[in-house]
């Protein structure tokens, strides 16, 4: 285990790339992954050696794909990995580098860019998560789900001549086909119109299905919207046994750490930025915070 930027019995972070991080941490250590990598060519978040920042579509699917064998590794066999994954537009015109203004601006807060789309024409959407999903299951993952993560309050975009975005896909992978899901963790309650034209029992339950409806969230101290905690939550509680360990390669403030907490798991969170793993901390200590909605 590399030395930890801070620990405690239920949580481990760890400072530093994290491809660097993976490969240092022991085989089948972790029993479950759950993470969203930073998009390709979406934002600049003013750390040297930030993921996303490649100069193709191409050179960023290699990069995820080289990020998640090493994560491979470390996943328990029964394991699950939970992938969420945004799209961008390509905009040919841009080298995928950041300009002067906006190596200004990242000292500040995360800076919005344009992504360079390789080969395709202006305005195409670029399917990224697509791409990364296919290279994965090149890789010798097996993909089991791709979920709909509807976005009921998406991020306003100014577009006139497309619709506007308002979901994400999530992917479930695993490394085996025997492997942990607990689908009685996640069950909904029935419908009431479902009950009442069917013979089922009261009380009965139902499988939640592969569109998940939540909101963005707003953390204090962060000037951005997080995942929101609901999210892990139904991950870790379908793909990780009581008591056993979360990984996430790419923690930022620490969401998927406060959904493994509130369930009694273990957390290893690894990020570029200490700033973020401070405040993830401050997080952790205001665990009031994270109540799911």
């Amino acid at each position: 285990m590399p030395d930890p930027y801070y620990i405690d019995d239920q949580v481990t972070l760890l400072l530093g790339d994290a491809l660097e991080q993976l490969r240092a941490l022991p085989d089948g250590s972790v029993d479950c992954i759950v993470t969203s990598p930073p998009y390709y060519g979406l934002r600049d978040y003013g750390t040297p050696g930030q993921y996303g920042l490649e100069t193709t579509p191409a050179a960023y699917v290699e990069t995820m794909r080289a990020l998640f064998a090493a994560a491979r590794r470390t996943l328990a066999d029964d394991g699950t990995l939970w992938l969420n994954l945004g799209d961008s537009y390509s905009n040919p015109s841009s080298s995928g580098t950041v300009g002067a203004t906006a190596k200004v601006r990242a000292t500040r807060a995360d800076v919005q860019l344009r992504a360079s789309g390789g080969d395709r024409p202006a305005k195409s959407l670029l399917m990224i998560p697509e791409r990364v999903a296919l290279a994965l299951q090149d890789d010798g993952w097996i993909l089991r789900n791709k979920i709909t993560w509807h976005k009921v309050d998406a991020m306003p975009e100014s577009v006139r001549d497309r619709l506007a975005r308002r979901h994400e896909p999530i992917y479930l992978f695993t490394k085996s086909q025997d492997y942990r899901f607990d689908l009685d963790a996640i069950r909904l309650p029935q419908a009431a119109s479902t009950a009442a034209r069917s013979d089922s029992v009261p009380g009965a339950t139902r499988n939640p299905g592969d569109v998940w409806t939540y909101s963005l969230a707003k953390f204090p101290g962060a000037h951005f919207a997080v995942f929101p905690i609901d999210l892990p939550l139904r991950c870790i509680m379908a793909g990780c046994r009581p008591g056993g360990t979360v990984l996430d390669p790419f923690s930022g403030s620490g969401t998927t750490g406060a959904a493994a907490r509130q369930l009694g798991r273990k957390y290893i969170g690894v990020d570029l930025n200490p700033a973020y793993h401070d405040l993830a901390r401050e997080r952790f200590a205001q665990g009031v915070l994270d109540l799911p909605a």
